[in-house]
């Protein structure tokens, strides 16, 4: 069942991070503000959201006062809030700090990938659900599992070689039942993971399934030259990338 986008929504972005593997440029930059093809990741983001959305809540750590003084309480016509995660203890973490500032529907999205405003619409028409990307090969990341319905049944994180798989790319529609939650420890390191934590939602609540057509991962300083081409040849034509992206 697909639902009309609801006025007043929120978008929480994820932005806590040191992006050490981009160094040296994050020694003074945190990585969600790092420019490509003339604006930073953020605000890539942001300007792909729907009208719909009218408040944004970042979550921020490393270099804090750099995202907020250049957002600050407003930006493009939204309403801003922030919410410090002052120890980095995962992405679960992250977004039950927000609890208090979210009501009902919510976009997740993590603020150094890239996401197009197609996915993220198409995503909000449910009442939950997770964007993932087809890929054909190896991968190393959250391989998503279906039931038999063809909704979320499981994430598995790890190295993947598969024909054909479908990978978690960090963007997820969720409701403050998400809150109802114990959040999920991540085995190999302190924190409490958020794709564990929608895993166990999705054992009571229905989470379905979109596949994106055009998302940029941005982990290292090749990723980083190869998001500045592509989007910009995304930005003249967004109908190249209309197929899966074989890796």
């Amino acid at each position: 069942m697909r639902y009309a986008l609801c006025e007043n929504m929120q978008a929480v972005i994820l932005a806590a991070g040191r992006g050490t593997r981009l160094r040296p440029i994050t020694y003074n930059i945190p990585k969600p503000m790092i420019r490509v093809a003339g604006k930073n990741l953020i605000e890539h983001n942001i300007n792909q959201l729907p009208n719909e959305i009218d408040e944004l809540v970042i979550v921020v750590n490393y270099l804090a006062e750099q995202i907020i003084n250049h957002f600050g309480n407003e930006f493009a016509g939204r309403k801003v809030k922030y919410v410090k995660q002052k120890k980095l203890l995962g992405t679960g973490h992250a977004l039950s700090l927000c609890k208090n500032l979210l009501k009902d529907k919510f976009l997740v999205m993590m603020a150094d990938d890239i996401y197009s405003g197609d996915d993220i619409r198409r995503c909000l028409k449910h009442e939950r659900c997770i964007l993932t990307k087809e890929i054909f090969g190896k991968f190393v990341g959250g391989r998503v599992k279906l039931d038999s319905s063809g909704h979320l049944e499981d994430i598995v994180e790890g190295a993947h070689n598969r024909n054909k798989s479908l990978a978690n790319v960090g963007l997820y529609v969720l409701t403050d039942k998400f809150f109802q939650y114990n959040l999920v420890p991540l085995s190999e390191k302190k924190g409490y993971g958020l794709p564990q934590t929608v895993v166990k939602v999705a054992r009571d609540w229905p989470i379905k399934i979109e596949k994106t057509n055009f998302w940029l991962q941005i982990n290292d300083l090749a990723g980083l030259k190869r998001a500045e081409k592509m989007l910009k040849k995304y930005n003249a034509n967004p109908q190249m990338y209309v197929h899966p992206v074989r890796y």
